[in-house]
């Protein structure tokens, strides 16, 4: 059904790295069969989701207006310059999600609707990103990039299993999609083969490739090539570095000293950077086409990160670290929005970064569909009966954004019929899915 195949596309090459090309005017790096008059690619329609765990303040939650003159409730204000490609979607819901009323079982059918299983068994449904993956996605190096920032909690609360609130992509019902933690591990993947030392650099294995290249392109090529490569040593540089600062801001463990030698690859310490490294490691994916489905969980639901980066209101001369997100999130103060506050920064960055890349007419973030979602929409309340969505982007000129949409007093309010208004944007068309039988026509 696609045109697209990887083993046509363009690809700078040195012992054991591949490195997939973005868009170009002057050759057709992702193998497209194009007018001999139009040589470059189509860019293809790409579709990243966000995750944040355990709601957000629903009082700040809102949007109304239109294109510019939409206003955004505080815990929106980060995604004001984007507003004109904004959809604010309020008042779907799974009714699945709604039967166990605790965390895990509202975010193991997040992106499925599907049923959740308890007492001791694991199975919830395919979600829409991995539908897609194992369709849309299977003519890329990697068919979906699944991205976390916090690590997976295996334990079981009030007979559910705790990786329901770990996980939102899953690749069959009983399979829980693998997350990748470390910057690093996520950033070879895109790059390395497996037979590749860990410590070899990318741009240092292709240079040789890059400045054959560079002779036998244009100049705004030429010019795109080198913003490229510099990126890519950016993400290099800050990988390197992102695991040696002193204080560790997200899960903190039961003993006050390490009783064991700490590992030589570890994870981020500042977890805002630890967000952004995920967020910029996911734009080089689609930017070179080496994935187009991707998932960034940003922390779990029930959550157990801490942030003292942020400078607490409630508790002034204090970071945000006195308690854990889940426990934070069942108060109302001005410390859980500024929380709310910073999940929606990195998906404004990450918007930001997208919309930064040209790719012929359009931009990144013109060809791709960004959505950010929670399992509830108060932690306190615990109430999935209108789930927190919104989706940025453009997938391709199919999306019109700067919209708002409120489905609360509406039949029909099946989340899953996004899901599907956004899968036809991407050509599939399963027909059914999860709970859903037709998409949003709005959408």
């Amino acid at each position: 059904m696609h045109s697209h195949r990887f083993n046509r596309r363009t690809f700078l090459r040195g012992a054991g790295i591949t490195m997939a090309l973005p868009w170009m005017e002057s050759v057709r790096v992702w193998g497209d069969d194009t007018p001999k008059n139009r040589p470059a690619s189509e860019a293809p329609v790409r579709l990243c989701v966000t995750f944040s765990g355990n709601g957000f303040q629903s009082k700040e939650w809102w949007a109304k207006g239109e294109g510019k003159a939409m206003e955004l409730g505080r815990v929106l204000e980060p995604l004001k310059d984007f507003r004109e490609r904004l959809l604010f979607v309020r008042g779907l819901y799974h009714e699945e999600a709604r039967k166990g009323n605790i965390h895990s079982s509202q975010t193991g059918n997040m992106l499925s609707g599907a049923p959740i299983a308890s007492g001791g068994e694991i199975r919830s449904g395919t979600s829409f990103d991995q539908w897609l993956a194992q369709t849309y996605g299977r003519s890329t190096k990697v068919p979906s990039l699944v991205l976390a920032c916090e690590k997976s909690n295996p334990s079981v609360h009030k007979n559910y299993s705790m990786l329901y609130s770990s996980h939102i992509s899953w690749s069959s019902p009983t399979t829980p999609t693998p997350l990748e933690l470390y910057p690093a591990l996520a950033f070879d993947r895109l790059f390395k083969d497996e037979s590749t030392p860990a410590d070899r650099s990318v741009l240092d294995a292709v240079l040789a490739d890059a400045q054959d290249l560079r002779r036998r392109i244009s100049s705004s090529d030429q010019a795109k090539l080198d913003e490229y490569l510099d990126s890519v040593r950016e993400v290099e540089k800050r990988i390197e570095h992102a695991a040696q600062r002193g204080e560790l801001q997200g899960w903190r463990p039961t003993l006050d000293k390490p009783n064991l030698p700490r590992p030589a690859d570890g994870l981020p310490q500042d977890i805002a950077e630890h967000m952004k490294l995920m967020c910029d490691i996911l734009v080089l994916g689609f930017q070179t086409d080496t994935t187009r489905i991707a998932t960034l969980k940003l922390n779990n639901d029930h959550s157990a990160l801490r942030f003292p980066n942020l400078p607490s209101v409630q508790q002034p001369g204090h970071g945000i670290d006195y308690m854990i997100h889940h426990l934070l999130s069942h108060s109302d103060g001005e410390d859980y929005l500024r929380v709310n506050q910073l999940f929606m920064e990195q998906v404004a960055y990450l918007a930001r970064k997208l919309d930064s890349i040209r790719e012929g007419e359009r931009t990144l973030l013109d060809n791709t569909m960004l959505m950010h979602c929670s399992s509830m929409m108060v932690g306190a309340k615990h109430n999935n009966d209108e789930l927190p969505v919104v989706v940025l982007g453009g997938a391709r000129g199919r999306l019109q954004g700067g919209r708002v949409f409120d489905y609360r007093d509406k039949p029909d309010r099946q989340l899953c019929r996004l899901f599907l208004s956004m899968m036809d944007k991407m050509d599939v068309r399963p027909g059914r899915f999860g709970d859903a039988a037709a998409p949003l026509e709005e959408v």
